[in-house]
């Protein structure tokens, strides 16, 4: 049996009578309640100056260009980190500053963050200013390092600060106390991004562009990759960021991005034309993210940074093939996973209220998409830990709708001091380090606090759709307007609907994937298709007909375009 179907409530509002009735319907049932609020108009952003800390952050890099200081950026080693690295030394450079740098930490060897241990590497190779890009917030004792090393620090970060801050010249977050900024849900490259906003505007208003007898840079070229590290970063996408990846895509599906990013679509046989918000996510953040998975996360940040087409497609492709590898080692331990998951749950009806899942064979690189696909099959918040060393364990964390997973190891961290010594994090995904010898303490503590907010946000074991779509519905028209709308992601899901259909034919393809075709009361007949299914219960020639929670897509082959159903949940069931 699959999980029960509910539908979405829709909001009172009457929206423009010009959207069809289908947007009507799935704006309504995400909270849309006027129309100013699908508005996508760049002019329509957040202004940079609400952010706490940015006019500092802004003036100390102005002076550094003045006086040609070396800058070096300290990132993440994921794709948001790849591509706020990207950001900032793309922006500097444009803006006449030649001595920039970047460093990101190899996971590896130096773990997470602005350490002590980067941060005498940085000075050691000349760093005079250190800007650090999607962390830093909770690096105390980096910050701290680099003040005594002499140099200027300024963080850009968008995690949740904890009890105390570091010790910076300057903090740019959205979420630390006191910042008023409307969109709290920035991911690392939109800080990145609109540091680089203010820094610009201030160069203006000095006349430095005109003094430098060089043209102010158009920051808009750069929003390709903030819409990349938007969604790779699974933030949630309210109204602010719903502009910066639609600005992004346009710009992409017009072919005006980056030569790098138009080098991942190609290597993912994409047609940047057709590339949709799900695309970012789905193919050009992993590719990017393989290299910090596997290997160094430079290779992923120089394919962004490269301006030569046939330079950026042989990185590109190394990054595909490292994605390659990446997948091979996922299935594997996605496989150890569900079997101990099965074994403990056996003889339960339901899954229990967290998973926690540890293996020493795991990859530490890997284990962020292995909790994030546990979590995505067992409707629970899930973490997958991997050996560190000896005595420690590092551990990825990925959450479901209703239960804030940094706020959870927080109260974690309360309840039971010293547990758990070092984690971050946002809503939906965090990082931790723990003994191994506290494993199976943090697993009963972990599980008492999500069954406790799992309760208080009414979590029900259920998928939630936009209803059905009816026959005159299902064709490239609505397909097409949907692929249109406003960027769908995190927190503003893509249209899902359901419906019982009669199979005609079904086939397992490659890769355990599931392709049907359907037959509506009509007589027409449409294809589906059911991503990595369970090939000990598909394909079943017995079923003749299928309950099924979609999204209505298009596809193309050989140039002609066909409606396509991709299914998300699939039951057997009677007429």
């Amino acid at each position: 049996m699959g999980l029960p179907i509910i539908r979405r409530e829709l909001s009172a509002a009457s929206l423009c009578d010009s959207l069809h009735p289908v947007l009507q319907r799935v704006y309504r049932g995400r909270n849309i309640t006027t129309m100013d609020e699908l508005d996508t108009t760049a002019q329509s952003l957040s202004h940079y100056n609400q952010l706490k800390g940015i006019d500092t952050a802004a003036e100390l890099l102005c002076q550094a260009i003045y006086e040609h200081k070396q800058v070096t950026i300290v990132g993440d080693f994921d794709a948001d980190g790849a591509t706020s690295t990207a950001i900032c030394v793309l922006a500097l450079r444009q803006m006449g500053l030649n001595n920039v740098h970047y460093l990101v930490p190899n996971r590896f060897d130096f773990g997470y963050g602005l350490s002590e241990q980067i941060v005498d590497i940085a000075c050691d190779e000349g760093a005079e200013v250190i800007l650090t890009v999607d962390n830093g917030i909770a690096c105390l004792p980096g910050v701290r390092r680099a003040k005594e090393r002499g140099a200027t620090v300024i963080v850009t970060d968008h995690h949740l600060p904890g009890e105390t801050l570091p010790n910076a010249d300057a903090i740019v977050n959205p979420n630390q106390p006191g910042c008023e900024f409307g969109s709290k849900n920035l991911a690392g490259v939109g800080v990145a991004f609109y540091l680089m906003l203010a820094i610009r505007a201030r160069l203006q208003a000095e006349d430095w562009f005109t003094r430098q007898q060089m043209a102010a840079p158009n920051l808009a070229n750069l929003l390709d990759i903030v819409a990349v590290g938007t969604v790779a970063d699974v933030v949630v996408l309210d109204k602010n960021n719903r502009i910066l990846v639609h600005q992004g895509l346009q710009r992409i599906r017009a072919g005006k991005c980056r030569p790098g990013i138009k080098a991942l679509f190609e290597v993912a046989n994409r047609e940047l034309g057709r590339v949709g918000a799900s695309d970012l996510g789905f193919v050009a953040g992993p590719r990017l993210n393989a290299a910090g998975r596997l290997d160094d996360m430079a290779l992923g940040i120089e394919c962004l940074l490269c301006d030569d087409p046939m330079q950026a497609r042989y990185m590109a492709s190394e990054l595909d093939r490292l994605n390659q590898q990446r997948r091979t080692i996922e299935t594997d331990m996605k496989a150890d996973a569900e079997a101990a998951i099965s074994a403990v749950t056996m003889d339960m009806e339901t899954p229990p209220p967290a998973l926690v899942i540890y293996n020493k064979d795991f990859h530490q690189g890997v284990i962020g998409i292995v909790a994030g696909r546990i979590k995505e099959k067992y409707k629970r918040p899930t973490i997958a830990f991997a050996h560190d060393d000896e005595y420690t364990i590092k551990g990825s964390a990925r959450s479901v709708p209703g239960v804030h997973i940094r706020d959870v190891l927080e109260e974690v961290n309360l309840q039971s001091p010293g547990l758990i010594p070092k984690f971050g994090g946002h809503a939906m995904a965090a990082g931790l380090s723990l003994p191994l010898e506290s494993l199976v303490e943090f697993e009963r503590c972990f599980s008492q606090v999500v069954e406790r907010h799992l309760a208080q946000a009414g979590q029900v074991d259920a998928i939630v759709t936009d209803g059905e779509l009816s026959e005159h519905e299902l064709n490239l028209s609505v397909a097409h307007i949907l692929r249109q709308a406003v960027p769908f992601g995190q927190g503003f899901e893509a249209p899902l609907f359901d419906g019982v259909f009669e199979v005609v034919n079904q086939r397992l393809l490659k890769g355990l994937h599931l392709k049907m075709a359907l037959r509506l009361t009509s007589g027409e007949e449409v294809d589906a298709i059911a991503f990595n299914v369970d090939a000990n219960a598909w394909p079943n020639t017995s079923i003749r007909y299928v309950q099924l929670a979609y999204q209505l897509d298009v596809n193309v082959f050989r140039g002609q375009e066909t409606v396509q159903l991709l299914v998300q949940e699939i039951t057997a069931c009677d007429q």
